[in-house]
């Protein structure tokens, strides 16, 4: 998958702080390959009720990746609606990700996020287009799990270290 590169930047803060550039955004969410401590999934209920749950989630080529199982909530609202938003407390800059969650069956591609899973202590296989594991994943209910992947449409940063700002791209 390309990265993917902002069509449109608008800086939120009103303060004359300048725009983060995208860049420190996308080396931030390298640099922490999709581990940071906080990871919060949004998505709809079919009644339209916002429901949030703590995922763990991986960034592998310019998306984040994070497993449902087939009894959550999460992977009913994602059939009913693939909108969703991801947030990430990251170090120095709090990120606000939309996008919609597509359900990852190719298997190449699911081996490589099985592999990024595996480098953070959790490993999965891949079996039939789904991840198979010995243990549960925190909040993804029981094996065997659907694999998402969300390609942002729209991030807002925040930076919560010197020089601070807010900035939104568009993509």
């Amino acid at each position: 998958m390309a990265k993917k590169q902002p069509v449109d930047e608008v800086n939120l803060d009103g303060s004359g702080v300048p725009t983060i550039a995208w860049e420190r955004v996308r080396e931030r969410l390298e640099e922490d390959a999709g581990i940071s401590p906080t990871h919060w999934l949004a998505t709809v209920r079919p009644d339209g009720r916002p429901h949030v749950m703590p995922v763990w989630t991986v960034w592998v080529d310019g998306a984040f990746s994070f497993v449902a199982g087939a009894t959550t909530r999460t992977r009913k609202n994602l059939a009913h609606n693939a909108h969703c938003v991801i947030t990430v407390a990251s170090t120095g800059l709090d990120l606000v990700v939309e996008g919609e969650a597509r359900r990852v069956s190719d298997e190449t591609r699911l081996q490589r996020i099985a592999d990024a899973y595996a480098a953070q202590g959790w490993h999965p296989t891949v079996r039939k287009s789904v991840f198979s594991a010995d243990d549960e994943v925190p909040g993804g209910g029981p094996p065997p799990y659907d694999v998402y992947e969300v390609v942002p449409v729209t991030v807002v940063g925040l930076g919560t270290d010197e020089p601070y700002g807010a900035t939104r791209w568009r993509f």
